[in-house]
């Protein structure tokens, strides 16, 4: 008997992308692993890709993050 059950992590109503398919999803129809979310409508999680585009460009750019700067200069 297993210790620990997989379980798919989510809720009906809530929103996903999944990674995998490549597409919106609601609720927890692939694992965790493979979805970016949640979302609160559709269109969130459609924008998924757009969405972490514009986070990563904004921490790129963040001053307080810049990882190119010499050691002594901080």
């Amino acid at each position: 008997m297993a210790l620990f059950k997989r379980q798919t992590a989510g809720k009906p109503g809530e929103f996903y992308y999944c990674l995998k398919h490549r597409k919106a999803e609601e609720g927890p129809e692939c694992p965790g692993r493979r979805r970016l979310g949640p979302y609160a409508t559709r269109e969130g999680a459609e924008r998924a890709i757009e969405t972490v585009s514009e986070r990563n460009r904004a921490w790129d750019t963040d001053p307080r993050w810049n990882d190119d700067q010499a050691a002594g200069d901080r």
